[in-house]
C-alpha cells in the first residue's frame, strides 16, 4: 500500500513535470529547431543531473545527443528540470513555477548594478535601474555564487530547511556553488557574484523612449519580431519581461531576453559555444546587415545588433567589422580562453573583440580585458578589481605588435602600444595621469554647459563619445587625460585614406596595394609630386568628435571667441567643409584638448590655468626649450583669411601695437587649419622652391595635419612618413613634444660647409640645402635679396657667420605667430612675453653674446626687424635696432635672466649686424 502510494506520487510528479514543460514551451517559448540550434537541455551544462558525462541519449524533438562534460552536477539525482522548476509548491509570485528562493519572506536582493554616465536608462527609469527581476533572479540564484546549486524549494514533494543559502537539498559533485572558472574577478567565470557592475545591465526598461534617447538602439515598436513581450499571438525573438513598473517602463530586459537556458548547438565544433543565446554569438552574415537585423541561426547577424544597430552601415563597414579588413585570426590560446571557435577571424568576433557581457571586474562599459594597466594577458586573464579600469588595455589586445599573442598574425594591425612605451608619449595610463579611478568618462546626460548641452532627450551624446569640458580639465587640470576613444570611435573607423567616401561599401572602406590592405586608415602622404596635401580626416578619425574655434579678432593675442562642437556619424556625406556638423579635420579633434575648450585660459602670461609642461607622466619635462606652460593652439593656428597671401600690410591687425611693423607684415601659420595663400609667385620664388615633396606641391594652397610633425620619430632625413610599420598619430616619440624629429636651441646650420643638425624636424619638410650651405642654391625662399645680388640670404649668412640656428630668427613654438614667416622681432616684444597688454618693447642687444630667451616663443632669439620687407625683397637695412629707450627697452635689469644686455647697440644694416651677430655664441 505504501509502495503504491509512493508510485502514485511519483507518477503525479512526472505528469506534473510534463505539464510544466508544456506550459513553459507555450508561455515562455522553448526554441524550436532552427538550423543547428535545438531545444534540448539534456545536452547542455544546465543538465545538472547525475547522468554520466558523454552518455548518449535520444530526444523526441532534438534527436540523438550526448551529455556534455560538466564541472558540477548532482551526485545521484536523475531529474533535470527540478533544479529550476517544480510543478507544485513553486515560489509564490514568480513564474514560471520556480523551484528556487527568488521571492517572498527571507529573500532580499542586494546587487551592485551596472551603471555609467552614458547609460540613458538612468534617465528613462527615474531613479536608475531596478534590482534584478523575473528570470534574472532565477539565473542569479546559481550564478551569483551565494546559493548552493543543489538548493531547491521542493524535491519529490519535500520542502527543505527554510534557509535557502546554507543548505543544499541535492548533493552535488564538483563543488557546492557555481564554479569560479579562471577566478571570480576575471571575465572568464560564470560565478558573477553580487557585483553586477561589470555585467550587461538587466531590469532595463526597453522602450521607444530609451531607443530615441540613445540614438543607436532599435525602437521596439518598429521591430516587433525582434524584441518585445511575448503573447499568444506574438513571439519576438528576444523576449522582454513585464517586470518593471506599470506603464511605459514595464517591459524590461532580463537574462532570458538574450539567453534560453534550454537550447544547445549541434555543430558547436564549427560555430563555437553559443552560450545559450537566442541569436548568434558571432557575426555570420557578411557584411553585417546595414538595415534591420538578420536573425537566422548560424548565417545571420550577431545578437548584439538586434538591439544595438550602431548606425547600420557605419558599423558594418568599419575596420572592426569589414571582413576584407578585419581578417586576422585568433590564436588558439586566446580563442580557447574566450570559448571562440579556433581560427575565428576578427570580423566574426565583431562586438566580442572589445566587449564581454560578463567582463572582468572593474572594467567599464563592458570592455573586454579593460583593466590592470601594463599587465599582459598572454599568460593569465586580467585580475580586475576596484578602480582598475584601463581602457587602453582593451585596444592593446590586438594593437600591440603581437606581444600579447591574441592574434595569429598582426601584419595589418597598427602597433600602437609600442609608441606609448616611448620616452615621450601621451599620458594614457592612470599612473601617468595621476588619477584613480580612470578619468576618461563618456557622458550622455550632463547638464547644459557652454557650446554643448547633453541634458535633453534628443542630444544623443553617448553614441558620439562626448565628454563634458569639466572632464577634459576645465576648472581642474588634474582631470586632463588621454584615452584611445578620445580620438577614435571604434564603431565608425574605416581603413581608408579618405574618411568621407560617401555611402560606405566593402570597396571604399579599405585601401589596397596589390590586393593587400595598407595604410592602416591614415591619410594619404607620399613623397612625390602630383597631388595636393590636405588636412581632411582619414578613415581612422571618422565619426570622432572635436571642436572648430570661432574668432572675433585677427590679433595673435586674442583668444577664440567660441567653439562649435563637431560630432556624429558622417553617414553618406562627402562634404569636407570645416563648417559641417561632423568632424572633417584632424585639428578639430586635437583642439578639443589643446585649447581653452578644455581649460580655463585667462590669456595671462604663463597662466597657471593652462596645462603645465611635465605635469603628467611620460610627457616632456618642464623647462625643455625653456617651456613650463603649454600654449593655446587654437589661438596660435588661427588663419585669418584676410592675412592669407603676400604682400600684405596688416601687422597691427595681427597684434603689433607699433605701426612701424604694419607694412609688409601679417600673421603667419603652418597651414593646419587653413592654407596660407602664399603661392610661389606671390612669394617671388623662382628657380625651384625650398621644400621637399610633397610640400613643394601646390605651395600656398596645400594644408597639413598636426600629425605631420607629431608622432613616432622618423629617421629618414627628408620625410615625415613613419619608419617601417610604425603608425601615424601623436601617440609617442623618442623626441620631446612627441615630435618626428629633434627641435630646440642650437639647431639648424651648424657649419659653414654643409653642416646641419641631424634629424632636425624642420628639414623633414624644408629642403636643408636651402638653409645649411654657404653657396647660393639659386632657390628663393622668402628670405631673398632681390636688389643687391646677395641672393639666398640663408646661404649668405652661413657664409658670413659660419652657422645659422633656427630660433635666432624664428619662434620656438612655430604653430603660428603675429609676424610674417614666423619671425621673431626683438624690436616688438609684447604681451606674448609678459611685457604687458598693448606693449611693444625692444630687447637690448649689445654684442654677440646677447640674446633673448623668454618662453614660450623666444629661445636665444637674435633677430631685430627694423622694417618688414615683401617676400623675396629683403635688404640689410631691414634689420637693426629701432632705438627704443626707457620703459620701452628690455634690459638685463628689467627682465633678468633672459639674456638681454644692459646696453643696446643701435643702428641698422651691416654695421649693426657686425656688432651683434658676427659670431653669436648661443
Amino acid at each position: 500500500m505504501v509502495a503504491n502510494k509512493h508510485a502514485g506520487h511519483r507518477l503525479l510528479q512526472v505528469l506534473g513535470l510534463f505539464a510544466l514543460v508544456a506550459f513553459v514551451s507555450l508561455r515562455y517559448g522553448l526554441e524550436p529547431v532552427q538550423a543547428a540550434r535545438v531545444s534540448d537541455i539534456r545536452g547542455t551544462k544546465h543538465n545538472l543531473s547525475a547522468a554520466a558525462d558523454g552518455s548518449a541519449y535520444t530526444s523526441p524533438t532534438a534527436g540523438a545527443g550526448t551529455v556534455t562534460t560538466r564541472n558540477i552536477k548532482a551526485s545521484s539525482e536523475t531529474q533535470i528540470c527540478v533544479f529550476c522548476h517544480t510543478p507544485h509548491a513553486a515560489t509564490s509570485g514568480a513564474t514560471p513555477l520556480w523551484n528556487r528562493k527568488v521571492a517572498g519572506a527571507g529573500y532580499t536582493p542586494n546587487y551592485t548594478l551596472y551603471t555609467s554616465s552614458s547609460l540613458d536608462a538612468n534617465q528613462v527609469q527615474i531613479g536608475g535601474l531596478d534590482q534584478p527581476g523575473g528570470s534574472s533572479k532565477l539565473c542569479l540564484s546559481c550564478h551569483d555564487g551565494t546559493v548552493a546549486v543543489g538548493n531547491v524549494n521542493v524535491l519529490n514533494g519535500s520542502a527543505p530547511s527554510p534557509n535557502p543559502v546554507s543548505s543544499s537539498t541535492i548533493a552535488t559533485t564538483g563543488g557546492t556553488y557555481m564554479p569560479t572558472g579562471s577566478g571570480t574577478g576575471t571575465g572568464f567565470t560564470r560565478n558573477l557574484g553580487t557585483d553586477l557592475s561589470n555585467d550587461h545591465p538587466i531590469s532595463v526598461s526597453y522602450n521607444d523612449a530609451l531607443a530615441n534617447r540613445d540614438g543607436e538602439l532599435r525602437t521596439p515598436s518598429a521591430n516587433p519580431t525582434v524584441m518585445g513581450v511575448r503573447t499568444t499571438s506574438s513571439k519576438p525573438k528576444l523576449k522582454l519581461e513585464n517586470t518593471g513598473s506599470a506603464g511605459a517602463n514595464q517591459a524590461q530586459i532580463q537574462c532570458a531576453t538574450c539567453h534560453d537556458p534550454h537550447i544547445r548547438e549541434t555543430n558547436v565544433a564549427t560555430v563555437g559555444n553559443q552560450k545559450f543565446l537566442r541569436m548568434n554569438r558571432f557575426q555570420h552574415q557578411d557584411p553585417p546587415s546595414s538595415s534591420g537585423v538578420n536573425m537566422t541561426d548560424n548565417s545571420g547577424d550577431i545578437i548584439c545588433l538586434a538591439c544595438h544597430d550602431k548606425a547600420g552601415a557605419s558599423w558594418a563597414f568599419s575596420a572592426h567589422a569589414n571582413s576584407q579588413v578585419a581578417d586576422e585570426l585568433y590564436s588558439n590560446t586566446h580563442a580557447d580562453r574566450r570559448e571562440f571557435p579556433r581560427n575565428l577571424p576578427v570580423w566574426q568576433a565583431a562586438c566580442l573583440n572589445c566587449h564581454d557581457t560578463h567582463t572582468v571586474s572593474g572594467s567599464r562599459r563592458l570592455l573586454r580585458e579593460g583593466t590592470n594597466e601594463g599587465v599582459s594577458t598572454s599568460a593569465t586573464p586580467k585580475a580586475g578589481g576596484a578602480n582598475s579600469s584601463a581602457i587602453e588595455e582593451t585596444c592593446y589586445q590586438c594593437h600591440d605588435g603581437g606581444g600579447n599573442g591574441t592574434l595569429q598574425a598582426v601584419t595589418g594591425v597598427p602597433n600602437i602600444k609600442s609608441d606609448f612605451a616611448l620616452a615621450r608619449h601621451m599620458p594614457i595610463t592612470n599612473t601617468e595621469q595621476g588619477t584613480t579611478p580612470e578619468m576618461h568618462d563618456i557622458n550622455s546626460n550632463f547638464s547644459a554647459e557652454t557650446y554643448i548641452d547633453c541634458s535633453t532627450a534628443g542630444s544623443r551624446c553617448g553614441k558620439d563619445f562626448i565628454e563634458p569640458r569639466s572632464n577634459l580639465g576645465r576648472g581642474n587640470l588634474t582631470k586632463r587625460h588621454v584615452e584611445c576613444t578620445d580620438c577614435h570611435n571604434p564603431h565608425r573607423v574605416i581603413r581608408a585614406q579618405n574618411g568621407l567616401p560617401g555611402a560606405l561599401s566593402a570597396t571604399n572602406t579599405k585601401d589596397t596595394v596589390s590586393g593587400r590592405n595598407t595604410g592602416g586608415g591614415a591619410h594619404k602622404h607620399t613623397n612625390a609630386s602630383g597631388y595636393t596635401h590636405s588636412n581632411v580626416i582619414s578613415g581612422v578619425l571618422r565619426g570622432s568628435w572635436g571642436v572648430e574655434p570661432t574668432y572675433s579678432s585677427n590679433s595673435f593675442h586674442s583668444l577664440p571667441s567660441g567653439y562649435n562642437v563637431k560630432r556624429g556619424d558622417p553617414g553618406s556625406n562627402t562634404s569636407t567643409l570645416a563648417s559641417e556638423t561632423y568632424v572633417t579635420r584632424e585639428y578639430q579633434i586635437c583642439l578639443k584638448c589643446h585649447s581653452d575648450y578644455a581649460y580655463s585660459d585667462d590669456n595671462a602670461y604663463k597662466s597657471t590655468n593652462r596645462p603645465q609642461v611635465g605635469s603628467a607622466g611620460g610627457t616632456t619635462p618642464s623647462g625643455t626649450n625653456g617651456l613650463t606652460v603649454y600654449t593655446n593652439q587654437a589661438k596660435e593656428f588661427q588663419a585669418p583669411s584676410s592675412h592669407a597671401g603676400e604682400p600684405l600690410s596688416l601687422g597691427t591687425d595681427a597684434g603689433s601695437s607699433d605701426t612701424n611693423f604694419n607694412t609688409n607684415n601679417h600673421r603667419s601659420w603652418h597651414p593646419v587649419m587653413a592654407a596660407t595663400g602664399r603661392t610661389t609667385s606671390k612669394r617671388g620664388m623662382s628657380g625651384g622652391n625650398p621644400w621637399v615633396t610633397p610640400w613643394s606641391n601646390a605651395v600656398g594652397t596645400q594644408t597639413m595635419y598636426c600629425t605631420d610633425c607629431h608622432g613616432s620619430g622618423v629617421t629618414t632625413a627628408q620625410s615625415v612618413i613613419p619608419d617601417s610599420s610604425n603608425p601615424w598619430g601623436p601617440h609617442g616619440s623618442s623626441n620631446n613634444f612627441i615630435l618626428k624629429g629633434v627641435w630646440g636651441n642650437g639647431m639648424g646650420a651648424t657649419g659653414q660647409n654643409s653642416g646641419e643638425t641631424a634629424n632636425l624636424l624642420c628639414f623633414k619638410c624644408h629642403d636643408s640645402a636651402n638653409y645649411t650651405t654657404r653657396n647660393d642654391t639659386g632657390r628663393k625662399s622668402g628670405f631673398y635679396d632681390g636688389s643687391t645680388g646677395k641672393g639666398n640670404l640663408h646661404n649668405y649668412h652661413i657664409d658670413r657667420i659660419q652657422k645659422l640656428y633656427c630660433t635666432w630668427c624664428h619662434v620656438a613654438v612655430p604653430h603660428g605667430w603675429k609676424n610674417k614667416a614666423l619671425l621673431v622681432n626683438l624690436n616688438d616684444v609684447g604681451e606674448e612675453a609678459g611685457q604687458g597688454v598693448g606693449s611693444s618693447k625692444e630687447v637690448a642687444i649689445n654684442g654677440n653674446s646677447a640674446y633673448y630667451k623668454k618662453e614660450p616663443y623666444y629661445l636665444y632669439a637674435k633677430l631685430k626687424v627694423s622694417s618688414f620687407a615683401a617676400s623675396g625683397n629683403w635688404a640689410d637695412t631691414n634689420c637693426g635696432s629701432r632705438g627704443k629707450t626707457g620703459g620701452n627697452l628690455i634690459t638685463s635689469t628689467t627682465d633678468a635672466g633672459t639674456g638681454a644686455a644692459s646696453g643696446n647697440t643701435t643702428g641698422t644694416g651691416k654695421n649693426w649686424m657686425t656688432s651683434t651677430c658676427s659670431g653669436p655664441t648661443n
